[in-house]
């Protein structure tokens, strides 16, 4: 039908008007009408196209050989400029985006591959569109979705993150460590301020013991001297308890 002068644009789509070789107008969705065997009219999609940009070995700035794949997404802003400034804008996007991704990866270490993701992602797209707004071509996101480690390096990193994980756990038990040392100091300092505490604390673990009825129970003479005391200071807090039983007789 183009041939007859009659053409449908979709509607995510835009018609480039050759008249005679020479770019005449582009037109509009809809129903368009052109003379015929003069008028030409080539069909541009301005939809988002997503191009996979396949696995390849890179070796990153360290000398680590890695495999990376990533995707990209694009469309077409300029379609006279995608037609006319470049033969086949498909085939060129994808070769200049297996390059970035290859030069941009190569210029970074392994750690900043695996970290910095979106850095390397917004370079990749930056350098991408520089290129392609000549093409009438805008690139909307380029990510790396697949990086391929060698296995020896896997093994490493593994180790890597086990002893960093041992590290930590060993910080953490130190810290309790030196904490609860700190706590004891503290309660000693108490004690021997106090000498009634340690007296209740002894009572305390006596009354714990007795709970297991089958368990025989030994009073040193320590003991019984602690509860000497105990009864020593009964008798100094009420004076006019003094002639009360004590604990001990």
């Amino acid at each position: 039908m183009p041939n007859l002068g009659v053409a449908i644009v979709r509607q995510y789509e835009r018609g480039v008007v050759f008249r005679l070789g020479e770019v005449h107008n582009v037109r509009e969705p809809g129903l368009r009408f052109m003379i015929p065997l003069v008028d030409r009219m080539r069909k541009v999609s301005l939809r988002t196209v997503t191009m996979p940009i396949p696995s390849q070995q890179i070796i990153t700035r360290d000398n680590v050989s890695i495999g990376v794949a990533a995707v990209a997404y694009y469309r077409r802003v300029d379609p006279v400029k995608s037609i006319v400034e470049i033969e086949n804008v498909e085939a060129a996007v994808g070769q200049i985006a297996q390059t970035t991704v290859r030069n941009v990866v190569g210029r970074s270490l392994l750690d900043q591959v695996l970290t910095d993701t979106e850095k390397l992602n917004e370079s990749i797209k930056l350098i991408l569109d520089r290129i392609t707004q000549q093409w009438g071509v805008f690139v909307l996101l380029v990510e790396l979705k697949d990086i391929e480690l060698p296995p020896t390096m896997q093994r490493a990193m593994a180790r890597q993150a086990e002893a960093e994980r041992e590290k930590r756990a060993k910080i953490i038990a130190a810290e309790g460590e030196a904490l609860s040392a700190g706590r004891l100091a503290e309660a000693a300092d108490v004690m021997a301020a106090h000498p009634i505490a340690l007296q209740l604390r002894n009572l305390q673990v006596l009354s714990e013991i007795a709970v297991e009825h089958n368990s025989t129970i030994v009073f040193p003479a320590q003991f019984l001297s602690s509860v000497s005391a105990v009864n020593r200071f009964v008798s100094e807090e009420h004076p006019e308890n003094a002639e009360a039983p004590t604990l001990v007789s």
